[in-house]
């Protein structure tokens, strides 16, 4: 997620900007930016990379004093990571300087639109839009408070806009929905962040805005008003946390901060996914839809956690599709010779989109004429640029090594296509497709209700400190659900874990089972009758030989409660889209009892976050 400052007061806004924006880059980014008012005008600069470019480009061309200012570090979505795509954005005269966060659905339109009205818009980003829309409202005789409650209220999305108008050095406006926005309260001066490290430098006082809300900070007063313009206000707030922990939004580590990011995250990965119709619409599919109905195999690589996606999206695009799909492993791909031609569609899935091993992979499938599709968090990375169509994942930055929001939108990304390929080939109608998005939809608020029970994971973890060993049991889709919940705890806890197919059980790993063991079963819903009826049967065996069953299962489901130890409850939610849900009590699991543990949560022994090499 991209950071965002921005300053009023007594102070060079440069230097407040600056400091906020090197707190934020923990957040992750790829490009950086800064604009301030001064002698009636903004003045500003942006650079691709990091910080320090700006920096440079700041010493080698000084900004005029000024006592207001924005910054942004960009992650970049719409628009590669360039100096032009760089956020602030100006409108057609460059009164008006904007940052933002999120997606504006609407963009297209309203970017025809402009156009149309004769403005020159320069850059690829959804943005700019709202920047010119802005200025022409500042330009019609608005302030930019009255501008920006007018323009919030015709974009579409999720969004966190910061704006100033160049002959008004005495406001910074800014407005969000469904996207995170803080006020810093100090003394004479007033601060806007995308998290509290933006300002915790200056104060530790602070405001949380609702909703649809606009904020209108100066020196001296912040104002809160509705995208209406009726009055409102923020919940004020104390920050007692350090900088660091300032950093992690209060939690102990990156990566439980982003287990609990993830119904943002997941809804993000929905964002912008259809048009008014209903019809989806993806993110780079360079691929013509002719070529989509000729595919006739497709094949998922990935590595870890990537590839439990794929055994995921396997499920679901065979289902919907009926193509026939294949997972492999991408550091074996290429070595055993693979049969691919023209009709292959490759589907790479890697969080960085460096992944040395699916990079090869990809880059085999091309030399044999397959087309290459990117399931990918990174913007401009290497493995969506070398292939022929991408669908991004907007998870935003994550800094943990174990994946988690990363992991979760990735099963959002290879839903959309299973989905947008049965649109393509006519596989399913507009109002069956229309009804499966409408689920994904709902997901955010599953996987907070399984966020709003942590606690009860995290007595389960205390109480089994102790142990040396845990199985994971699942059928269907909850198969790689229970291989994932096994890697993550190899990963953070460094125990002996395993995820097994429940059907297997009786073909050797049922010798496993001895007094105590404690097994996670992920059990179907009850709408996969003979599944749940078998999955049943497997958790009433390893009972019955001593293991500590730990039971995932959805409300309502009585029929596992008798052979059930612990029991987790998980949505009513269609069985193909159950991994979303299922997999955050696992993930919560693991964080907690490798924190009980004494580890480094964030930064496991011997790994590293993007595998570079073969």
């Amino acid at each position: 997620m991209c950071g965002i400052v921005g300053y009023v007061g007594d102070k060079l806004a440069r230097d407040v900007v600056i400091n906020g924006l090197r707190r934020l880059e923990y957040r992750g980014y790829d490009s950086a930016g800064i604009a301030v008012i001064a002698g009636g005008r903004i003045a500003g600069a942006k650079r691709a990379g990091k910080l320090a470019n700006l920096e440079k480009a700041l010493e080698e061309d000084p900004l005029p004093p000024a006592t207001t200012g924005i910054g942004h570090t960009r992650w970049a979505t719409h628009g590669a990571p360039t100096d032009e795509n760089a956020h602030p954005h100006s409108g057609q005269s460059g009164r008006v300087a904007v940052v933002h966060n999120g997606i504006i659905e609407n963009f297209a339109r309203l970017r025809d639109e402009l156009e149309a009205a004769g403005h020159n818009l320069r850059s690829e980003t959804d943005t700019e839009v709202a920047a010119h829309l802005l200025e022409d409202a500042v330009s019609g005789g608005a302030d930019l408070t009255t501008a920006m409650q007018q323009v919030c209220r015709r974009l579409e999305g999720a969004f966190t806009l910061v704006a100033l108008d160049g002959e008004d050095p005495s406001r910074v406006v800014a407005a969000r929905r469904n996207s995170p926005l803080v006020v810093g309260l100090g003394e004479r001066e007033n601060f806007v962040g995308s998290d509290v490290a933006a300002f915790i430098e200056h104060t530790r006082e602070a405001l949380e805005l609702g909703q649809d809300q606009v904020v209108t900070i100066t020196r001296d007063d912040v104002r809160v008003s509705d995208f209406d313009g009726r009055p409102a206000e923020g919940k004020r707030y104390h920050v007692d946390w350090d900088l660091s922990a300032a950093e992690k939004d209060g939690f102990d580590w990156f990566m439980r901060k982003e287990i609990f990011e993830q119904p943002r995250a997941v809804a993000d990965a929905m964002l912008g996914r259809h048009d008014e119709q209903g019809r989806l619409e993806l993110d780079e599919v360079r691929v013509s839809d002719d070529e989509l109905r000729e595919v006739d195999k497709i094949i998922i690589v990935g590595c870890g956690t990537a590839e439990y996606a794929g055994l995921v999206a396997k499920y679901a695009i065979e289902h919907w599709t009926r193509i026939p799909c294949e997972v492999e492993l991408a550091h074996e791909f290429r070595y055993r010779d693979p049969i691919l031609t023209r009709n292959t569609l490759v589907v790479a899935i890697s969080q960085s989109g460096e992944t040395a091993d699916t990079l090869m992979a990809i880059r085999h499938a091309r030399t044999q004429r397959a087309k290459v599709l990117a399931i990918c968090n990174t913007n401009g990375s290497t493995i969506p640029r070398e292939s022929d169509a991408v669908i991004y994942t907007h998870a935003g930055p994550e800094v943990a090594v174990a994946s988690t929001k990363g992991f979760l939108t990735q099963l959002i990304a290879c839903y959309l296509l299973g989905l947008y390929l049965a649109q393509v080939r006519g596989m399913k109608y507009g109002d069956e497709i229309r009804s499966i998005v409408g689920e994904l939809e709902k997901m955010p608020a599953h996987v907070q209700r399984m966020l709003d029970d942590a606690e009860s994971v995290y007595e389960l973890a205390a109480e089994l400190q102790s142990v040396r060993s845990v199985l994971f049991l699942g059928r269907h889709v909850g198969f790689p659900i229970a291989l994932e919940g096994a890697l993550k705890l190899k990963e953070l806890a460094y125990l002996h874990a395993e995820g097994f197919a429940a059907g297997e059980l009786k073909h050797g790993p049922i010798a496993l089972i001895e007094q105590g063991l404690p097994v996670f079963c992920v059990v179907p819903p009850r709408g996969r009758d003979q599944l749940h009826a078998k999955m049943v049967s497997a958790i009433q065996e390893i009972r019955a030989r001593g293991a500590r069953t730990i039971v995932l299962a959805e409300e309502g489901d009585d029929e596992v409660t008798p052979y059930s130890d612990v029991r987790i409850t998980l949505p009513v939610v269609p069985t193909l889209l159950q991994p979303l849900v299922a997999a955050v009590p696992l993930q919560l699991f693991a964080c907690e009892l490798a924190t009980l543990l004494g580890h480094d949560v964030d930064q496991p022994r011997n790994l590293a976050k993007s595998v570079t090499v073969e």
